[in-house]
């Protein structure tokens, strides 16, 4: 088997690597010439979320601006300064790089809450939409759906409710409330038993809906929109305590 050699080919593979190599260096002595000026933050999704401002995250660095100007970029540790702010739970992304001018600057997203966990015997959390458990804010108080019951403590123990599957199936019911305009504007709270059985209250009307466990929410939900928009426009909206999905096929209402 012969193998053909092509020296032109070659000569600019390895020219290529050298102008790399020559840049890469090049950069990194600039980097070690270039002295800290300033630090900017941005904020990707502040509007929507107000839990962070741009003084709580200079807090989150651990960085004194007046002592640090004037210090070698090569000399602060860019990665574990990043590692204390994505180390927020509020903080969903965080990249800290540098610019040639020798300002330091960090870029943070923050995490979305789809609902809040309440409690009477402890402070209150929320649940991003990756599912991590965060702090209440004092800064901020999101309008989402409420959480409640005897389940909330076990919530409140995991950093992620995807970690179990109960946690998997009650992130896909809040998303399907989330993503349906009538049931965002209807289902208020939803109260969890031990046995992670739900129970959801209305905006409108006073009725309780039995729900059962939180699986199989586009069946349940069908069934639920049928008693809306077919059932009590003609029974009366009063007319109901309970309303019971847990039966297949079945719409139990008393």
């Amino acid at each position: 088997m012969k193998v053909k050699f092509n020296l032109k080919r070659e000569v600019k593979i390895i020219a290529a690597v050298i102008v790399v190599a020559i840049f890469i260096a090049f950069t990194e002595r600039r980097q070690g010439d270039i002295t800290v000026r300033d630090i900017t933050v941005k904020i990707e999704n502040e509007q929507e979320n107000h839990f962070l401002d741009e003084a709580d995250v200079m807090k989150l660095m651990q960085l004194n601006l007046e002592n640090l100007r004037g210090t070698g970029l090569n000399e602060v540790n860019l990665k574990a300064i990043e590692q204390r702010v994505k180390s927020e739970p509020f903080v969903k992304e965080g990249e800290l790089y540098s610019d040639l001018k020798g300002n330091m600057v960090i870029r943070v997203e923050l995490r979305r809450p789809i609902a809040r966990i309440v409690r009477n015997d402890g402070p209150d959390g929320y649940i991003a939409e990756d599912g991590t458990i965060m702090p209440v804010s004092e800064k901020f108080t999101s309008r989402v759906v409420l959480i409640s019951g005897g389940f909330v403590r076990q919530l409140l123990k995991q950093k992620n409710v995807n970690d179990t599957e109960e946690g998997k199936q009650l992130i896909e019911l809040i998303n399907a409330i989330r993503e349906d305009e009538f049931w965002n504007a209807q289902i208020a709270q939803l109260d969890m038993d031990s046995k992670a059985r739900i129970t959801m209250y209305s905006q409108v009307g006073d009725e309780r809906i039995e729900f059962g466990r939180p699986d199989n929410p586009e069946v349940k939900f069908k069934k639920l929109r049928v008693f809306y928009k077919e059932i009590l426009p003609r029974m009366g909206w009063n007319k109901y305590d309970r309303v019971n999905l847990e039966y297949e096929g079945q719409i139990v209402a008393e």
